[in-house]
């Protein structure tokens, strides 16, 4: 999907309509529909399959007959994203007052969102208009975060700082466990800087590759990773 530099979606008409054509014969399917089998391919195939000619045959409809619902490949992201984002928001609740903790699980929860969703990470990276669900997940993390003291500019930058963390992680991960599946080139690197820790001119990266090895855990090691940013944040 790419961006076209125009001036962008308006979020009133994106979000607080119904998204329905206001001509012509009753639709036969929904705006829903057709977010709900965009994200499905995205999901199968990854971010560049979707095309408005292939999510118009999933649901059986003409792909210009879809552009009355999602003017453009920007429109239907937006779409998308909000979509998923309503898989992380909770039953209304009252928050631990442990404003770390709500915040490493909620960390947690986009992780493993992001994993079923892989398009997601990309995604995010130019998603500019928060709809309806984002804005209900936003509202339960700035909930979370009210004992903290911080104030709101910042409580909206730690939610930003968090999500770009974990989506951040994500990418890698992935990459890593892809990268992981080929042993000749893992042995390759392996050896590699292992020759380069030898050869006197990086004592800190020698230092660092003598040291016991952690066990390779995706799981464990975003968690310490999670630790070490929460942890950290100024609470004044």
């Amino acid at each position: 999907m790419t961006h076209d530099g125009g001036p962008g979606i308006d979020p009133q008409q994106l979000w607080l309509s119904d998204g329905r054509p206001r001509r012509g014969r009753r639709p036969a399917f929904s705006r829903e529909a057709i977010t709900e089998a965009a994200v499905a391919l995205a999901d199968t195939e990854g971010l560049e399959a979707v095309s408005m000619r292939r999510v118009a045959a999933r649901v059986g409809a003409g792909a210009m007959s879809l552009y009355s619902y999602a003017p453009d490949k920007e429109t239907l992201l937006e779409l998308m994203v909000d979509h998923v984002t309503g898989e992380l928001v909770p039953a209304p609740e009252r928050t631990s007052g442990d404003w770390r903790a709500g915040l490493k699980a909620v960390a947690h929860l986009q992780r493993a969102h992001m994993l079923r969703h892989p398009w997601l990470p990309a995604a995010l990276a130019t998603h500019r208009t928060p709809g309806p669900r984002a804005l209900a997940f936003l509202e339960h993390v700035l909930a979370i975060l009210r004992p903290s003291g911080l104030d709101g500019a910042a409580r909206l930058e730690v939610f930003a700082q968090l999500t770009a963390f974990v989506a951040g992680y994500v990418t890698h991960e992935r990459a890593q466990a892809a990268a992981a599946r080929s042993t000749e080139r893992a042995a390759a690197e392996a050896r590699y800087l292992a020759a380069m820790a030898a050869d006197g001119r990086h004592p800190e990266l020698a230092e660092a590759l003598a040291a016991p090895a952690r066990p390779v855990d995706a799981d464990a090691t975003f968690t310490r990773f999670l630790d070490r940013l929460v942890d950290g944040l100024d609470a004044a």
